[in-house]
């Protein structure tokens, strides 16, 4: 497999720290408020790379952390009055109902939250003082930048040109205008604090992600992973910390999304942000689209390349998904009534070339996690068998098609939200009884039937393969 490493800016082949085992740290939400699809779009790319690996054989241990301790999520208690832990459950809660719908993997997924790790964070920023790293201030204990190698080495910024392009408040206690908060002294009593040798505070951004990864993962991890607008401040901020602190490589390979981008009212096209107001939550757009959806829009495009959302895509991302659920729906009627017997000619053929579209699936997965070309493999599975099977084709033709189509299907997190499987007895029975009718040319009774299930809100739709349904 080939990463494309954003600290070397090449592709590399992938090689991790220990045989058969890959430990990764993404870089979560903040939980404030709902998640927005810019927010979604890191979270479905890596998941996808987490089901990969795990579809390759390697035993991976996942990391998505939650920052329940920020400026933000205390500015927004104050504002409703509330305890900062109810702003952080309440989105908390909000993120693992848009997980489901997106179909992240959570069950393999850890979820360590900043607040449960203020001990070690302690400790952590306690290792960076007794190096000489970081210092106690007025307001904060500050790591200092002058004593990390190589800063920058991660977004390419040199540290003369960032100093010169940088502006200290009046009565800044930092040192110099680079160096970042690893400690937060408390502001006034009702500010969220925790004990610590320099007074009660909280932990600073950049050392929380530090201290979850390496408390869980180790001090060098195999991937750490995380939107492109993360590079700089933040993981190059996490890079000097941890590296300072123990000597060691931080992550061996580091991987950045590309951001979405929104049609403006010129045509053009313009970087989605909460700045600007042109952001999309998921809770609004769910209220039009399902959210699987979103998942398949959002590996329709290579990761590092920037994606327009729009509703129209939207509407082509549900047509492109419809045909794949009825690709797999056909299969599935024709596994419920087909026969046994010998692959004719022409079946051996789809059989082999549905092999080798898992092939380039996973060539394309392999190559940097080329999810478009992997969906196009999948496509194309569809496409022939559609043109393929029929009522006459022997069962083994069908399954072999079958268990392909729903691995790929599935190492792409692209569940089946159709609610096929809710069709009750009755109207399974109906649609059998109707095809029985329209192979015994009793059209009136096939017709009738077909009015009935359409009082019902199925809608039927009669192809060369079969019949295939969908709810109104």
């Amino acid at each position: 497999m080939k990463i494309y490493n954003t600290l070397t800016r090449r592709k590399e082949d992938f090689l991790p720290l220990e045989e058969g085992k890959v430990r990764m740290y993404v870089c979560g939400p903040t939980v404030y408020d709902f998640i927005h699809i810019g927010n979604a779009r890191p979270l479905v790319v890596f998941d996808t790379l987490h089901r990969f690996l795990r579809w390759q054989g390697y035993d991976v241990q996942y990391v998505v952390n939650f920052t329940d301790i920020d400026d933000k999520i205390i500015n927004r208690a104050n504002v409703e009055g509330v305890p900062f832990t109810d702003i952080t459950a309440k989105y908390i809660a909000a993120f693992e109902k848009n997980a489901a719908s997106l179909n992240l993997l959570e069950s393999e997924t850890i979820h360590p939250r900043a607040t449960e790790m203020i001990e070690p964070i302690i400790t952590f920023v306690q290792g960076l003082i007794d190096k000489g790293a970081a210092y106690d201030a007025a307001d904060a204990v500050y790591f200092d930048v002058s004593k990390a190698k190589d800063y920058g080495k991660l977004s390419g910024k040199k540290i003369d040109d960032l100093q010169a392009g940088a502006r200290i408040r009046v009565n800044e206690a930092k040192r110099n205008p680079l160096d970042f908060a690893l400690w937060k002294k408390q502001k006034e009593a009702s500010e969220p604090a925790w004990p610590s040798p320099w007074g009660a505070g909280r932990p600073g951004w950049h050392i929380e992600c530090s201290t979850m990864s390496k408390s869980l993962l180790g001090e060098t991890i195999d991937i750490h992973a995380g939107g492109s607008d993360l590079e700089f401040p933040h993981h190059e901020n996490e890079i000097a910390q941890t590296e300072t602190l123990t000597d060691h490589p931080f992550a061996r390979y580091w991987m950045h999304n590309e951001m979405i981008t929104v049609s403006a009212a010129d045509g053009s096209h313009e970087k989605m942000s909460k700045s600007k107001g042109n952001f999309f939550m998921l809770k609004d757009i769910e209220a039009s689209y399902d959210l699987i959806l979103v998942r398949l829009w959002l590996l329709s495009a290579h990761y590092r390349s920037p994606i327009n959302f729009s509703r129209e895509v939207m509407e082509a991302t549900k047509n492109g998904y419809e045909r794949l659920m009825n690709g797999k729906h056909n299969l599935e009627r024709l596994l419920a009534h087909n026969a046994s017997g010998d692959m004719s000619q022409e079946e051996k053929k789809l059989v082999a070339f549905t092999e080798e579209q898992q092939t380039a699936f996973t060539d394309a997965l392999a190559d940097d996690l080329n999810t478009a070309d992997a969906l196009t493999a999948i496509y194309e599975i569809v496409r022939l068998a559609n043109a393929t099977l029929n009522e006459d084709s022997a069962k083994e033709a069908v399954q072999a098609v079958y268990e392909h189509l729903t691995s790929l299907l599935d190492v792409l997190g692209i569940a089946d939200h159709s609610n096929r499987d809710n069709l009750d007895e009755k109207i399974e029975a109906l649609i059998a009884e109707r095809e029985a009718a329209r192979k015994a040319k009793d059209f009136a009774k096939a017709d009738a039937i077909r009015d009935e299930l359409a009082a019902q809100g199925i809608q039927l739709k009669d192809t060369r393969t079969g019949v295939t349904w969908s709810r109104e």
